[in-house]
């Protein structure tokens, strides 16, 4: 009966646009794994002749523990599928809000500022409106592209197109999107509205993962569904006593265990605490693969291993945050071999795992995470059971084999760019009342010099304004006693220096973690990067903050302008070389 619907409602809507995905509100619309199942894989979607046209619509449900679940789902009923372009390719993107409108918005949020794009300004933020975010991307922040700051798809708008190419120099690797709406960012992605987007090609570049099958791993966090349960006692450790923040969170308990603040599922098989009743990949024996693995969640740090019989396996990365680990200058090292993988929220990595011989007890588990007095609580915990058997099925994608490798190494590496500037800024935060420290916390990310202020989505002017074509080095402190997580959109970066060290890791990100502070110490933790605003597809404005979605909601973002250069030429000079004039003096700040 839903299938005839939706037929009718497809055959309508060649007639009426806005004949919207026909679903029974009585059924599950953003449904779930089985707990235990095995992990299935998201469907492809894959460009044809040079376009990937794709439909989602955006729904929720509410499930039996009272959790509010989000998802986008396509034409065919796949739900987050996966979007898989090549370079140069062009996106074709509709989305359909058909969340239940609001009854009421927030009184405290007001319309975004439309900068004058009244397109992309389609009404007032609330918890029934949306957007996308496609993460990592090197496109424009423009409307109908990457636009974040403007664009509000209202559940009684129209269908809202997104349009955009695949840039030709876009790094193979893995990327996603999600709804980045100020203020509903954390309770949308909480509940489960994340996809993956795949650039083809990293066979092309890093020879190590030519031939591989492929799988997609999507590990997201939601609320606790056993939030009443007690924290199973390991050995002889006494169970932590349960302690939250202001916003209700489950704080840091500092010994590896106790309840966590939040459940993780993978691939929408949730692997809920208490128990922890872990998912189950099927492998075939010894068999090597790629698993492309993304950190999709809200708030929840991931430190990954596989183990077998409780021993750590090495695992080759070959790309991180969507860009292979032998650009910028790295080729030599086409693998970066790794007893764990460390992915704070919205980070990626790519690596190559070899399957466990048959009766080998093996398993994806996260590491614990310190994340500070402040922060909240990420004990070790499985994932999934990882079983090796002669008939499991392959999985559905496989990288081409290719001898052929894209000569694309031969830029200077940004490290060896000389920055044109030197910017500080620093994360913060206060209680929302003065007067009373459990309120809820402001959070701020600040630029040296200004009033902390949180961010203000109506604000006129930005936070800060670049120019095209240069190079900078940011530092960023955390002046608080919980990690934060910087990412910056429409560009990539490279870590230069961890706590004031150099570090020698070339490899190129759009998110990092920096340590938080011990309450005492003199220094502040921070970290050093080196931004690229070569690329023309930076010219806009777009936003950096904090992707602990929490942070970003109450405050910790800013707004970045990136003004195009005078001339033409100047650009294709500045972009198509690597500059190593020396900064004047006058440009530090």
């Amino acid at each position: 009966m839903r299938l005839n619907r939706f037929r009718i409602c497809v055959i309508a809507s060649v007639l009426l646009t806005s004949c919207a995905f026909a679903q029974n509100s009585g059924a599950d619309v953003c449904p779930r794994v089985t707990i235990g199942g095995t992990v299935p894989e998201p469907a492809d979607l894959r460009s044809k002749g040079g376009v990937l046209k794709v439909d989602l619509a955006f729904r929720s449900f509410v499930d039996s523990h009272g959790l509010t679940r989000y998802c986008y789902i396509d034409k065919d009923g796949n739900e987050s599928p996966n979007l898989r372009v090549k370079p140069g390719d062009q996106v074709i993107l509709t989305l359909r809000n058909e969340l239940p409108a609001a009854s009421t918005q927030d009184p405290n949020r007001q319309p975004m500022h439309s900068h004058g794009s009244a397109t992309c300004a389609s009404g007032p933020m609330a918890a029934s409106s949306t957007n996308l975010h496609f993460h990592g991307l090197l496109i424009p922040p423009v409307c109908h592209q990457d636009d974040t700051l403007n664009t509000v798809i209202a559940s009684s708008s129209p269908p809202f197109e997104y349009k955009f190419q695949i840039p030709i120099d876009q790094p193979p690797g893995l990327y996603w999107y999600h709804p980045h709406l100020h203020g509903f960012n954390k309770a949308q992605v909480l509940g489960g509205a994340s996809g993956a987007l795949i650039v083809e090609g990293l066979e092309k570049d890093d020879p190590a993962a030519s031939g591989l099958p492929e799988r997609v791993f999507i590990i997201r966090d939601q609320d606790l569904m056993n939030p009443d349960a007690a924290p199973v006692q390991s050995g002889s450790m006494p169970a932590a006593q349960v302690l939250r923040d202001a916003e209700g969170d489950i704080l840091n308990t500092g010994t590896g265990g106790g309840k966590p603040a939040k459940d993780l599922s993978i691939n929408f098989v949730p692997v809920p605490f208490p128990e922890y009743q872990p998912a189950v990949i099927a492998m075939e024996p010894s068999q090597r693969e790629l698993w492309r693995v993304l950190n999709a969640s809200a708030i929840t740090y991931l430190d990954l291993q596989v183990l077998f019989n409780d021993a750590p396996q090495r695992v080759g990365v070959v790309a991180l945050d969507g860009i292979p680990v032998n650009d910028n200058g790295n080729h030599e090292q086409q693998v970066a071999w790794k007893f764990h993988i460390f992915l704070p929220p919205a980070a990626r990595a790519e690596f190559i795992v070899k399957a466990p011989g048959e009766g080998i007890h093996a398993s994806l588990v996260t590491r614990t995470v310190d994340t500070g007095p402040a922060g909240e609580n990420d004990p070790t915990r499985p994932l999934a059971s990882i079983v090796a058997k002669t008939d499991a099925p392959g999985p559905q994608s496989q990288l081409p084999a290719s001898s052929v490798t894209r000569n694309s190494h031969a830029a200077i590496p940004l490290s060896k760019v000389a920055p044109v500037r030197q910017r500080k800024l620093y994360f913060s935060e206060k209680p929302q009342n003065p007067n009373d420290p459990n309120s809820p916390m402001v959070f701020m990310l600040t630029v040296d010099g200004q009033t902390p202020v949180p961010f203000d989505p109506n604000a006129a002017a930005p936070d800060l304004i670049v120019t095209q074509g240069d190079v900078e080095d940011w530092i960023v402190e955390n002046r608080t006693q919980e990690l934060h997580d910087f990412h910056i959109h429409q560009l990539h970066f490279q870590l230069l220096e961890w706590n004031g060290v150099p570090v020698d890791e070339p490899f190129l990100r759009d998110t990092v973690n920096v340590a938080y502070w011990d309450g005492k110490s003199s220094v502040y933790p921070q970290v050093k990067l080196r931004i690229d605003f070569r690329n023309p597809n930076t010219v806009g404005t777009f936003v950096y903050h904090c992707h602990l979605l929490e942070h970003a909601d109450g405050g910790m973002m800013g707004t970045i302008r990136v003004e195009p250069m005078r001339q033409k030429a100047a650009a294709i000079e500045h972009f198509g070389s690597s500059s190593n004039s020396t900064p004047s003096s006058s440009s530090i700040r």
